[in-house]
């Protein structure tokens, strides 16, 4: 398997590789990285269909990639989905996978056409004070001495981040800033999570930075993301004879480990309550996706909270169950034994009359019914004792959502803390609750609240233990390579396999790691699609350094003496040259 960019590569279709017909593949789980697996072990791999097999443990796909209206429920979203133009492998995949609305198109040419047409951007970013706007005004508020410690993190080395947190090399006044503030509420970090992934996530998203105040650095899919993308995926495979099978546990893969390599030759499993296994050959290929963001979510409803789940779940004993048996299977336990640093909840708010809607139009500044961006993304309830921040995408936000109604998505980052309507926390709320503390935040009058959270909205509440495990601290190691060391036919897919300078917690992590994995596994002779590398661009760089400033230049800044006579003499050296007017064109000087 090797990187590459360009056109070349890209539009290049490969060769069948050597031997493929005698090959069958087992993906463990129907998450959207399995799914990715499965379409390129046909398309590229030129597997026959009928040689995949996909074994679920639930009683239908898609993994965190959710959305579902229940019979008894109501619409569940437990989250959403944020991309971007440089998820060079998501695309790559999508070009293929035909639409389901149009005949003729692909999933990419229907998403790339409707942000085309109506590009996102946020008109309230934040509130305070019951629906106010908070007056961010896109600035990041940064200190010098705030935006010299990103730059020292920026610059800093993985190993030197190893098993460090956000705190251990941020100070208060960056935890102060307004870029703070967009940054955890866009991405859900704390500041206890791993400064190791911080840094990832600022190198690979540096050409996105004057993006993140007003979310113009994001693209949605025109519903969510279950019946945008994995219902196109699973119809794609169905079509070509994959095999789907529901309601299987897979307990362990067990391994033949000798003179450096590591076979897997049997796969355990319980269907229907019984034991049963796959006895492996080298031939058959085994991807199966280790650690989940979702094991162990419980939805609760209108009167009932969800329950906080501390088992770890089916799918972290099988990584336990693997890990234990090769030090390069990685190490679970860094990531799944501190439920209390990994949770936080969600919530899918549906109106269902005209009460609540023009509460939403004063915030978002749009009609909620035009069938275009809303929100553009969540807007953070900046004094929210939960920080609370919702969102409503693009209605309706399924296929068959009446068009009287609207659904929200609505979270809090810290769900151990009382709200500041409801003086209970989070995770204790029933779904009216939740309801009430979001119509307080969105400027209800309070006399209001309790009938219109009790008459006019259904909210089912989604508690998760491990939405953010992959942000745990962690060292070299911790993580499995996508394709361990010595593997012969065995393979990592998802948010908890290895792969170079991807950023977790995002649909392109995903589907790299479902690529690499199939493409070092079949030796497909096509290149990966290296990670967009704009933290090599002077120009992505400067054009950062100038938004985080604010608009302020490097020749504003307070220099000591000495070093403002060397400035001097250093713009004097460039005058007239490219690289004056390349500091001069994105307003570093």
């Amino acid at each position: 398997m090797y990187y590459s960019n360009g056109n070349y590569e890209a539009f290049a279709r490969p060769e069948k590789p050597a031997d493929v017909d005698r090959k069958s593949a087992y993906l463990v789980g129907s998450g959207l990285a399995s799914l990715a697996a499965a379409c390129f072990l046909v398309r590229d791999g030129q597997i026959k269909g009928e040689h995949i097999h996909i074994l679920e443990e639930l009683d239908l796909p898609g993994g965190a990639c959710d959305g579902i209206c229940d019979s008894q429920k109501g619409f569940v979203i437990r989250g959403g989905r944020e991309m971007e133009n440089h998820f060079e492998c998501l695309w790559d995949l999508f070009r293929s996978i035909p639409s389901l609305e149009t005949d003729g198109v692909s999933v990419l040419d229907e998403f790339y056409w409707l942000n085309k047409k109506d590009p996102n951007y946020s008109l309230m970013r934040a509130t305070v004070n019951r629906g106010e706007d908070a007056h961010t005004d896109g600035k990041f508020g940064l200190s010098e001495k705030a935006s010299k410690e990103i730059i020292k993190l920026f610059m800093t080395r993985d190993e030197d981040l190893y098993d460090r947190r956000i705190a251990d090399v941020f100070t208060e006044e960056f935890f102060a800033s307004n870029f703070w503030l967009y940054w955890r509420t866009m991405f859900a970090f704390e500041d206890w999570h791993s400064a190791l992934e911080m840094k990832l996530y600022i190198q690979r998203f540096i050409h996105h930075i004057g993006g993140l105040p007003d979310f113009t650095a994001l693209k949605f899919t025109k519903y969510n993301q279950y019946e945008s993308l994995i219902l196109p995926m699973v119809k794609y495979l169905q079509d070509r004879g994959v095999r789907f099978q529901y309601g299987t546990t897979v307990t362990n893969v067990l391994f033949d480990i000798k003179d450096g390599k590591k076979t897997a030759t049997k796969i355990v499993c319980l269907r229907d309550g019984r034991e049963e296994s796959i006895d492996l050959i080298e031939d058959d290929l085994v991807f199966v996706t280790n650690g989940s963001c979702t094991e162990n979510a419980s939805l609760g409803d209108d009167t009932h909270a969800p329950e906080v789940r501390t088992a770890p779940g089916g799918c972290w004993e099988l990584w336990r169950n693997i890990a234990e048996q090769d030090p390069a299977f990685g190490h679970p336990d860094k990531f799944c034994t501190n439920i209390a640093a990994t949770n936080w909840e969600s919530a899918t708010v549906t109106t269902l009359d005209g009460r609540i809607p023009p509460y939403i139009r004063k915030i978002c500044q749009r009609d909620p019914f035009s069938g275009k961006v809303v929100t553009g993304g969540i807007v953070t309830v900046k004094d929210s004792k939960w920080l609370m921040s919702y969102t409503l995408n693009r209605q309706p936000h399924f296929r068959q959502q009446p068009r009287d109604q609207l659904v929200v998505w609505v979270y809090g980052l810290f769900t151990d803390v009382p709200g500041d309507y409801v003086k209970k926390p989070m995770k204790e709320c029933t779904g009216v609750e939740i309801t009430q503390e979001w119509l307080y935040h969105l400027g209800v009058p309070e006399s209001e609240i309790a009938d219109m959270a009790a008459n006019s909205a259904r909210c089912v509440p989604c508690m998760m233990p491990y939405i953010t495990a992959f942000f745990m601290p962690r060292a070299k190691g911790d993580r499995p390579k996508v394709v361990p060391d010595g593997s012969v036919n065995f393979a990592f897919l998802g948010q908890f396999a290895d792969t170079v300078r991807d950023t977790v917690f995002t649909t392109e992590y995903s589907v790299r790691t479902a690529m690499e994995a199939v493409y070092t596994l079949l030796k497909v002779d096509r290149g990966v699609p290296e990670v967009f590398a704009s933290c090599y661009d002077v120009r992505a760089l400067l054009d950062a350094t100038s938004k985080m400033m604010d608009g302020r230049k490097l020749t504003d800044m307070k220099q000591p003496f000495f070093l403002g006579i060397a400035e001097k003499a250093a713009l004097k050296k460039i005058s007239g040259t490219v690289i004056e007017d390349l500091l001069r064109r994105y307003h570093v000087i």
